[in-house]
Parts: structure tokens; C-alpha cells; sequence
């Protein structure tokens, strides 16, 4: 009797799939919503009536400031992550223009309109520069921190169009996003441990190994959700705002996974969809219950 190999194949339904959020997070579209999602949370929780002007200039202000960090970053994603570095490689230039062209288009419509605070659109281009280009990655924690606080500076945007920038609502999601996206920022450095290391950049993954961040991570995640209901409890912030926690369990659930061997999807798809999922729960509580 001739033994046979069985052969396991991936349907085509499922290569289409990864092949469509393979595109989605290489081009920078999918972190563009995620960023998108941190106004809408903001707007439907802070109760301010949802205009599209703040979504394009937050959408536009990513793909430009992500894309261009695609090529700052291209010889350590060529070890960390070859198939997003060959994309960037091919359709980079292309996506570059968009970014460009997007960002341009936000500052003129911005100018154009008079919106107080246009100035502070160039601020995302400073960012870039420091941490791209001014080594602000080399320093230990530093470089999350800039992602945090820069993803933070989300709802200040809000608050500052709506003219609410010092309520109770926009200053506790600035400090709830800038701590939430700081430690996705150091589970993310799990998956470049190798590229890192190569490259000499201090991390917490590097310094004191995978595991170790993520119980780190746990215990933060955990204790920013103590926080929240602690505040909810104290009366400090509305009630509505414990929604938030959904997206602490969102996070909980994914950073036991977060390994070296996880794809550049695990990362760019669900670590970076935890803002998109807490937008979903949030439209979704304000249409059922609110």
C-alpha cells in the first residue's frame, strides 16, 4: 500500500481574506480608521454632533505620518516584517503622494475655514521628525511614549474644534488613550525583537524578554480599568464612560498571544483594531441603550 501525504491548503475564501487585511495594514488604511475610531469614540461620548471635517483631517493626518514612517523604518522591517517592507518597496511611493496630497488638502481646508488652532496641524510633522529622524527611538520607552501621547493629543483635537478642549470628557480619554495606546505600543515591540536588538533600539521586550511584557502589560491594562471605575465610582466622570472597559478586555484577551512568531496581521490587524472594536461598542451601546 503507497502512502499519501495528506496536504493541508488554505481555502481560498480564507487567502482572499488575509490577502484584502494584508492590504488594509500595509497601506496604512487600517490604522487610519483605527485613528478615525479614537474621534468617533470621542464625539459620541464627549455628546457632540459627529462632523466629517474632524474625521478626514485625523484620516488624512495619519496615512501621512505612518506612511512616511514606512520609509524611515524600511531597513528594520525588512527583518521584521519582509512582506510589509516589499509592499512599501513597490506601492510606496504611490501611497506616499496620497499621504502627502491628504495632509496638504487637511491644512488648506483648515486654513481655508479659519479653524482656530491650524497652526498645530504641523505638529504631526514634528512628530515625525523626532521620532523617525531625531533617534527618539533609541531611547528607552521613549519612543512609546511619543505614540502614546501623540495618539493621546486625539481627543485634545476633538475638544479643541469642539471648543470644549478642558472638560472632564476630553481630558480623560486624552489620559485613557495616551496610556491604553503606550502599552499597545510596547506589546507591539514583542514581534521586532530580532530587528531591534540589530538595530541597537532599547525595548521592554529586549530588555527583559516577551513574557515578562506581557504580565508588565497585564497588570497595566488592569489597573488603567481599576482607574476607570474608580472615577465612574468617585462621580468624577459620567457613567456612560465605562464602555471604556470593553476595550481593556479587548486588550486583555490579545496580549497572551502577543509572541515573536505572531504575523505582521496579529499585530497590524488586532492589536491595532482595539480602537475601531471600543468605536463599534460604543455606536452600538449608544443605538441599543443610550
Amino acid at each position: 500500500m503507497t502512502n499519501q501525504a495528506t496536504t493541508h491548503r488554505t481555502p481560498a475564501w480564507a487567502s482572499s481574506i488575509a490577502a484584502v487585511l494584508r492590504f488594509l495594514v500595509h497601506s496604512n488604511l487600517f490604522i487610519s480608521l483605527s485613528t478615525v475610531s479614537v474621534v468617533v469614540t470621542t464625539v459620541r461620548l464627549a455628546e457632540f454632533p459627529l462632523e466629517p471635517l474632524p474625521l478626514f483631517i485625523v484620516f488624512a493626518v495619519t496615512m501621512f505620518v505612518y506612511t512616511v514612517n514606512r520609509f524611515t523604518d524600511l531597513e528594520e522591517d525588512e527583518q521584521n516584517v519582509p512582506r510589509r517592507a516589499a509592499f512599501t518597496k513597490r506601492y510606496g511611493r504611490l501611497w506616499l503622494a496620497a499621504g502627502v496630497a491628504l495632509y496638504v488638502a487637511a491644512i488648506a481646508i483648515a486654513v481655508a475655514l479659519g479653524l482656530p488652532g491650524a497652526v498645530y496641524m504641523f505638529l504631526p510633522l514634528a512628530v515625525v521628525l523626532l521620532y523617525s529622524v531625531g533617534g527618539v527611538k533609541r531611547v528607552f520607552l521613549v519612543k512609546n511614549l511619543v505614540v502614546g501621547f501623540a495618539w493621546g493629543a486625539i481627543p485634545l483635537g476633538v475638544g479643541y474644534y469642539y471648543d470644549r478642549l478642558a472638560s472632564v470628557e476630553i481630558l480623560f480619554l486624552f489620559a485613557y488613550v495616551t496610556v491604553m495606546i503606550t502599552i499597545a505600543a510596547v506589546i507591539f515591540d514583542v514581534k521586532d525583537i530580532e530587528g531591534d536588538r540589530a538595530e541597537n533600539i532599547p525595548t521592554v521586550p529586549n530588555l527583559f524578554g516577551p513574557r515578562a511584557t506581557r504580565l508588565a502589560s497585564l497588570v497595566a491594562t488592569v489597573a488603567v480599568a481599576a482607574a476607570v471605575v474608580v472615577l465612574v465610582a468617585s462621580g468624577i466622570v459620567p457613567t456612560e464612560f465605562l464602555v471604556v472597559l470593553a476595550m481593556n478586555a479587548y486588550v486583555c484577551a490579545y496580549i497572551p498571544f502577543a509572541t515573536p512568531d505572531r504575523g505582521p496581521l496579529y499585530y497590524g490587524f488586532v492589536v491595532d483594531g482595539e480602537h475601531v472594536f471600543l468605536a463599534a461598542v460604543v455606536l452600538a451601546l449608544e443605538w441599543l441603550v443610550w
